[in-house]
């Protein structure tokens, strides 16, 4: 059975060279050249991955994006942007889109960030590995807890709701405290070394990370090592990491 791509995209030539390439590699697509509607098909009906232009008519891309996540929708999002619109990709990002591509763009880069967003998309979704017998698996940092195999994070006994990126970014830096984690490692480690976009990417996701962290209380921190990366840092009367 083909991939269904839903295109949500008013400017008819940006259209006709995402639905004509996407078909010439065995996608079936569909178009829809306003928010309101794109919206309505993406709740309602099942698609493999949508492509949301940000500038749509009467309701925006951002609204758009904002709503789907809001309803539960967890369809992979690549956002499509003007070049050098870096505040709409960084919104866009926060608002939970997986990829962005600015306009114009040629058909290697749209086939390969399709590719590698819904690759990673379904390592992600629960029930693609098998499960094994045995004790779960807890990370515990300070007050900090996290358990892998149920992507769950809990601080100072409360769950902490993360995307799954951001899961990943923190159960990395978690597990080697203290330890400066360049960007580059973390792009590589979480989004693959195929993974096209930008170190913006890591920043945008460490920068909502740390703020949900920091919402509940100051005993583990994301530290930024300028120039370099990241490091997760707890304070004295929180203890070392383990892995039960």
């Amino acid at each position: 059975m083909s991939d269904k791509a839903l295109i949500i995209e008013d400017e008819p030539t940006i259209a006709r060279l995402v639905t004509y390439n996407l078909s010439q590699e065995g996608y079936e697509t569909e178009v829809v050249g306003n928010g309101a509607e794109g919206l309505r098909n993406a709740i309602h009906e099942s698609y493999s991955i949508i492509f949301l232009d940000l500038m749509l008519p009467g309701m925006n891309g951002f609204e758009v994006l904002q709503k789907l996540r809001e309803n539960g929708v967890k369809t992979p999002v690549i956002i499509l942007t003007a070049r050098n619109a870096e505040e709409e990709v960084v919104q866009g990002l926060k608002l939970g889109a997986d990829d962005y591509i600015t306009k114009p763009f040629g058909v290697a880069e749209l086939l390969a960030r399709t590719s590698a967003v819904l690759r990673r998309f379904r390592n992600e979704e629960p029930g693609s590995g098998d499960a094994k017998p045995g004790a779960e698996r807890v990370v515990s940092l300070g007050d900090l807890q996290i358990y892998p195999d149920k992507y769950e994070v809990y601080l100072s006994g409360q769950e902490i709701s993360l995307r799954p990126k951001e899961f990943e970014v923190l159960l990395y830096l978690a597990e080697r405290p203290g330890i400066v984690i360049t960007r580059d490692d973390l792009m590589n480690v979480v989004w693959g070394f195929d993974y096209i976009g930008g170190q913006r990417t890591v920043d945008v996701h460490v920068s909502s990370l740390r703020k949900k962290l920091e919402l509940n209380q100051q005993s583990v921190q994301i530290e930024s090592i300028r120039g370099v990366g990241y490091k997760l840092t707890v304070s004295r009367r929180g203890g070392a990491a383990l892995n039960k």
